[in-house]
């Protein structure tokens, strides 16, 4: 079992950049398939970016793809979402979530673990 938690929200301007991080404990990270999510109230949870396990090979949602970067540090145990020219749009809680599959699904569904997530707000 592997316990995620999510830091690095908060409040910019739209333009301006966060960088998400989001600590995995009690597993080595590469183990795992790892993605971001985000979830604005009323809506379904939403995929953002996921990075394959052990290949390290990564996938992005089209409305985020050029904006933002997911890697991983394994020394770290550590996955980070690098996000740069960041839109209202983009404002959500976002979750980070791990599974011990070889696929990055892009459904909910297909994750074990799940951070309580981090509030991002980007102002106009």
């Amino acid at each position: 079992q592997v316990h995620v938690e999510e830091s690095g929200g908060g409040l910019v301007q739209a333009g301006g950049s966060l960088r998400l991080s989001c600590s995995a404990s009690g597993h080595t990270i590469s183990a795992y398939s790892m993605a971001w999510f985000r979830q604005v109230l009323g809506k379904e949870r939403e995929f953002v970016a996921g990075i394959r396990r052990v290949s390290g090979i990564v996938y992005y949602a089209d409305s985020v793809k050029g904006r933002f970067t997911i890697s991983r540090n394994p020394a770290k145990s550590s996955v980070f979402l690098e996000m740069n020219s960041l839109k209202p749009e983009d404002t959500a809680v976002y979750y980070c979530a791990a599974d011990l599959s070889s696929s990055v699904g892009r459904t909910a569904s297909s994750y074990e673990y799940w951070g309580r997530g981090t509030q991002v707000t980007v102002s106009a």
